[in-house]
């Protein structure tokens, strides 16, 4: 028998091994009900989330509608992503656009795209340069990279000396790098060992934070301005400020992690903006995306951002094109429907409402900034948390419970005061008249 000949009969036995295997197919059954969904996804999906019972199949601006077709307030707005709405036309026109257009090449060649947003996030926030990421948590380690080297290459700290300091109660993510700097004990525990070279001092504590700065060996604090994840919770008036002067003092690099409170959430562009300050490393992300497709973004200063030389860093996805038109229509969307003037008004009206019509038996003030904010519980009247969660889902609305005695709220910022009124009723509603 020929090569030839050997060669397509091998490949006519594996073509009918293969046929004859029984592999599974794509199931064309469609679940009926939010019961059936939630029993079929924790039958075959990791169990690292605890969701609401609630299965959501349409969204559309500050609403969302459940497989029964029920309707609700969307008061979470995807963890702060969806601060345009959901399906904002701009966004979805942009998106599909570019999606028969072109999606994707890798770094390894350039596209027509990067350039228009970078382009653009250097003008508008005052910076040289823009490293394209994918995720908050990876603009997070990302700029600790960045960090690193420039503490090597720069302040010429002793080769894998670097120390990087973070504020109690930070989130950024849940890789191991992230959570090596959590004081959570369920993101901490049991995945060590953990990253070295990390610091942690208190939130809103200048005078903490100076004795960790005065170590040579810090090359950057990495803190949010608005700790959302904790509970929306606002630093004192300085602290920020503050924190520019220190970083300036000792030659540390401040890393403003803007991921969740940026973009207009806040009632500023950016958070730090309530105290004119600008940080040295800047992370975007969550409503960069418009809640439609991930995108993350470091901007920075070229003697900060030129230690980055190419190979030390990439990604496969980051600053693709498909993600570059959505990120570009996104910050149209904020800037040109003036979402960041709108989350400042409804947000004092939220907490001002909130905190005069809470019973102070149920709640203990509202805190936060703009649409960040958080319902701080008495915890006699409040026992069970997520006990009121589920109240407010089934009086129509969805919510956040942060830990054991809050609940956060950051419904898209498209909200209209009408929109905003009846929300507050419904939380009014629910948490006066709730039972332990």
């Amino acid at each position: 028998m020929s090569g030839l000949q050997n060669r397509s009969s091998q490949l006519f036995k594996y073509t009918r091994l293969f046929n004859n295997v029984n592999l599974p197919r794509l199931s064309s059954t469609t679940a009926k009900s939010s019961a059936e969904v939630i029993q079929r996804e924790k039958k075959v999906s990791a169990n690292n989330y605890d969701p609401s019972p609630v299965v959501i199949t349409r969204g559309e601006g500050i609403f969302m509608w459940d497989v029964e077709g029920k309707k609700y307030y969307d008061f979470v707005g995807g963890f702060a992503t969806l601060n345009q709405g959901h399906c904002h036309p701009k966004i979805i026109k942009a998106m599909t656009d570019q999606l028969n257009r072109l999606h994707h090449t890798s770094r390894a060649i350039f596209h027509d795209s990067l350039y228009e947003l970078n382009e653009f996030l250097t003008k508008q926030f005052d910076y040289e340069k823009v490293l394209n990421m994918n995720t908050g948590v990876e603009g997070g380690e990302s700029s600790v990279k960045i960090a690193r080297k420039w503490g090597y290459r720069v302040k010429k700290i002793p080769q894998n000396q670097a120390q990087v300091v973070f504020a109690h109660g930070n989130f950024w993510g849940r890789t191991i790098a992230a959570i090596s700097a959590s004081t959570d004990p369920t993101s901490f525990d049991e995945f060590g060992p953990h990253v070295p070279g990390y610091q942690i001092v208190p939130y809103d504590d200048l005078g903490k934070l100076e004795q960790a700065l005065r170590n040579p060996n810090v090359c950057a604090f990495m803190v949010e301005p608005l700790q959302g994840e904790a509970g929306a919770v606002v630093p004192s008036l300085g602290y920020l400020k503050g924190v520019r002067e220190l970083c300036t003092k000792y030659n540390v690099l401040w890393i403003d992690d803007e991921v969740q409170a940026g973009l207009g959430r806040t009632g500023k562009m950016l958070a730090v903006d309530y105290e004119n300050v600008k940080p040295d490393l800047l992370i975007l992300g969550k409503a960069l995306s418009g809640g439609v497709y991930p995108i993350s973004a470091v901007l920075g200063n070229s003697e900060v951002m030129d230690v980055l030389t190419p190979g030390t860093h990439g990604s496969t996805y980051g600053g693709n094109a498909l993600a570059c038109k959505v990120a570009l229509a996104s910050l149209d969307v904020i800037i040109s429907e003036g979402l960041v003037e709108n989350a400042f008004k409804m947000g004092e009206i939220f907490r001002s409402e909130l905190n005069a019509r809470l019973s102070k038996d149920k709640a203990i003030k509202v805190r936060g900034r703009g649409l960040l904010n958080a319902i701080v519980l008495n915890t006699k009247g409040i026992s069970d948390v997520y006990k009121l969660n589920n109240e407010l889902k089934s009086n129509g609305m969805i919510s956040k419970p942060i830990g054991s005695g809050a609940l956060r709220f950051s419904p898209p910022l498209i909200i209209t005061e009408a929109q905003l009124r009846e929300g507050i009723d419904i939380i009014v509603n629910t948490i006066n008249n709730f039972k332990n």
